[in-house]
């Protein structure tokens, strides 16, 4: 995978200590508490924290998408080799004032037609609450189908799949 993407309105780069502010915005938005949930990030501090310990572990990757006309940080990107999944999983997240405005989709398709490039994926899954329902849209525009649903720790997830096109 890449450390480096761009669409024409994006910039995608690998999560940094830089992006540290953003990330504390980020992580305690409504929506990320909601379906993602509280990570303990109460200051910037704890964001450095945060981010280094997602880069010290080969099984996640997280870009932090950027305006590229202003640079200004709005959402991430993830994809995370989890435990409970067979392949690995892609995710995104943005900050309110930046969702409906199809962002989220042009981030995860490149990060997503990059991975299916690559043979070590063959397939990449997602996974998402039955109630975030703009994750389900987001997820079937990008061409993921519903497999089935699963349980991840405490909680009941519905798990979506994409293969590459032959």
């Amino acid at each position: 995978m890449q450390t480096h993407y761009q669409t024409n309105r994006l910039t995608l780069k690998k999560l940094s200590a830089a992006d540290a502010a953003f990330i504390y915005e980020l992580v305690n938005s409504p929506g990320w508490i909601e379906f993602i949930g509280d990570r303990n990030v109460h200051t910037v501090e704890d964001a450095i924290t945060y981010i280094n310990k997602i880069n010290n572990n080969n099984n996640i990757i997280y870009w932090s998408v950027q305006l590229k006309d202003s640079e200004t940080s709005i959402g991430v990107i993830t994809f995370i080799k989890r435990d409970y999944l067979d392949h690995h999983d892609i995710g995104f997240a943005f900050l309110p004032q930046h969702a409906k405005k199809g962002y989220a989709f042009e981030a995860a398709k490149i990060v997503l037609d990059d991975a299916l490039n690559n043979p070590l994926h063959p397939v990449i899954l997602a996974n998402t609450l039955p109630h975030n329902k703009n994750s389900v849209s987001l997820l079937e525009k990008l061409g993921f189908v519903f497999q089935k649903e699963i349980e991840a720790g405490n909680e009941k997830l519905l798990l979506f799949s994409v293969k590459k096109n032959k």
